[in-house]
This record gives structure tokens, sequence and C-alpha cells, in this order.
């Protein structure tokens, strides 16, 4: 699968983007929380939230709505 959500704790924005994942209903993904990794708060600090698909190593970055998100995934299907 490969789909990870980077987000923090207390985020409205990720807030925002889990919403947007269930209206698209996106696959089951991974959430991983930067709070207190220094590696993934200088990698995706000022981004979060990002979805990330480590298979196809791609990201989309917010702010995203449910046709990105469509978009996003579909291009790993072809």
């Amino acid at each position: 699968m490969g789909l990870i959500l980077y987000q923090r704790d207390d985020c409205n924005l990720c807030d925002l983007a889990l919403a947007e994942l269930a209206k698209a209903r996106a696959p089951e993904f991974e959430s991983v929380f930067l709070d207190d990794v220094p590696e993934l708060e200088a990698r995706y600090g000022r981004r979060v939230p990002v979805l990330r698909d480590d298979v196809r190593d791609v990201e989309l970055d917010w702010p995203f709505n449910v046709e990105a998100v469509r978009g996003f995934l579909a291009a790993g299907r072809g």
C-alpha cells in the first residue's frame, strides 16, 4: 500500500486533510506524527499535512481537496 499521512498533534489543517481523505474514500494509510521526531520535522515541518505514496515516491502537499486526492491515487493505478 505505502500511503502515509504526515501530520501533527492538535493540527487543524491535519483534521481538514483527514476529512478530505475520508470524502475521497482514500484507501487505508498510516498516520505518522512529526512531533518530537527531528528528522521528520526537518523534512515536513512547514508542509504538513502531507500525503505520501512510498511505492511511487511522490507526495501531495496541503492544501488538497477530494479531486486532488482522487487524482493522486488514480495516477498510481496506471
